[in-house]
């Protein structure tokens, strides 16, 4: 009578719109960044510190 009830409550198939826009941003952004700090300018640039390993930060 007391207690938790065991209610289905959906919760992942309401947000699965966002889940995957989440994961679309995350790996745009990512794909973005790395592209700028390939660039000839940003190689150059003291403050970038993925140009100590010489490459696209990997």
């Amino acid at each position: 009578m007391f207690g938790y009830r065991a209610y289905p409550t959906p919760i992942i198939r309401p947000l699965w719109p966002f889940l995957t826009a989440g994961v679309i941003v995350y790996a745009g952004i990512n794909y973005l960044q790395d592209a700028a700090v390939s660039t000839p300018e940003a190689k150059k640039d003291p403050k970038n510190p993925y140009a100590l390993k010489g490459g696209n930060g990997h």
